[in-house]
This record gives structure tokens, sequence and C-alpha cells, in this order.
């Protein structure tokens, strides 16, 4: 993509955070936490997470030990408002076996292993997929890593980025290749697209007058 794609981007990003102000992306006490949350909020809304982190601090299961030891039905039932709570119980589950594996119970010992390894060992987790995989190298580990949505998507597709049916791994590169490799820019700038796809590019409606973001949309788009 040409440098006006850079330019577009950082623009893009300014305006959003002079609009919306910092994010102050991810709300948790402890990197596990980070983590336990990027799983939960698989198919579901951060309210839903934020009951079911709530149930597992009260029940003291925010720690990598403790989540370990107590029993199935506690898990589940303390998960249960993120939805799907049997499988992300087992999701937890599975990411502890790893970080058992990784003699990582504590996350601290992650940061031995360089970036792209430790991508590739956590997609091999099961229940764990590329955005789940970022969210936690980016909120939880502090890496580099840009993590990209489904409002990502959305919002890069209506203003001519990339076409609809854009793969994950084509999206992020957008990003990558274009911004600056920074953790606190990153950890921003998709918190401003997940609050502007939430607030204003929905999937169906978009609520384009007082985007921040209109600016820059397309001509073809403007009605």
């Amino acid at each position: 993509m040409p440098a006006s794609t850079t330019r577009l981007l950082i623009d893009m990003y300014d305006a959003m955070l002079a609009r919306l102000g910092p994010s102050g992306w991810w709300p948790a006490k402890s990197p596990f936490e980070v983590a336990v949350g990027a799983i939960l909020t698989q198919n579901t809304n951060w309210s839903n997470v934020e009951k079911a982190i709530a149930n597992l601090r009260l029940h003291d299961l925010l720690k990598p030990e403790q989540l370990r030891s107590a029993r199935p039905e506690v898990v589940e039932e303390c998960v249960r408002p993120s939805g799907f709570f049997r499988q992300k119980a087992k999701k937890l589950r599975n990411f502890l076996d790893f970080l058992d594996r990784e003699q990582a119970l504590d996350l601290k010992s992650l940061a031995l292993l360089d970036t792209v390894e430790l991508r590739v060992r956590l997609l091999a987790v099961n229940g764990i997929g590329p955005e789940t995989a970022d969210s936690i190298l980016l909120y939880a580990l502090d890496r580099p890593v840009f993590v990209v949505d489904a409002y990502t998507a959305r919002i890069c597709n209506r203003h001519g980025l990339v076409p609809e049916d854009v793969d994950y791994d084509a999206l992020q590169d957008l990003f990558l290749s274009h911004l600056p490799e920074r953790v606190e820019h990153y950890n921003e700038y998709h918190a401003l697209l997940v609050r502007v796809g939430k607030q204003w590019c929905r999937k169906r409606e978009p609520r384009c007058d007082g985007c921040p973001l209109r600016p820059f949309l397309p001509h073809s788009h403007l009605s």
C-alpha cells in the first residue's frame, strides 16, 4: 500500500483519540486475569465477562494455582455469565495446562520466549485462536502485536482499506506494516476501533453522523 495509507491510519487514530480520549485497556489486576478475560470474551460482550471475572474473584480463582485446583463445576458456574460456560471452563483448563507445561504459572517465565515462538505455542492450545492469542500477547505480556477483530475489519472495509472478506493475517498486517512497533500505540488503537465500532460503525444501521471517522470515509460511502 502507498505511504498515504500510513498517513491515513495515523490520522484516523488521532481523530479517535481526540474525540474519545484514552481507553485504559485492558482492565485487570494481573496479567493472568487479562489472559482469563481474553478467553472469556470470545463470542460475548465485555459486560458479561465482567460478571464472570467478578464471580471468579469472589471465589479467589483469579490465580493459576487456585483455578487449577478448583472443581470443574465451580469454575463453570463462575463463568456462566460469559456464555458457552462449559466450553470456556475447558478452554481455561487448556490454558492452565499450557502454563504448566511451560513452567510459567505466574506468566513471568513466558518472557524467555520470543514473540513469534510464544504466539505459535499459544495458537497450539485448544480453544485459543489468533484474536485471543494476540490479546494475551499484547495486553497481558506487553508484546508488540496488533489485535484485530470484527470491528477492525468492518471499519477498515468501509474506509476502503481492505476487502470485505479480508482474513485475520492480512488485516493485522495492514497495521503492522504501516505503524511504528509500539505496544502502547497498538493497545490504544485497537481499543479505540472497538469503541467506534460499538457506538457508530455498527454492522446494521451504522451511525456515520457524529462518528469521529466520518471525515475519512470514501466519497462513495457518504450520503
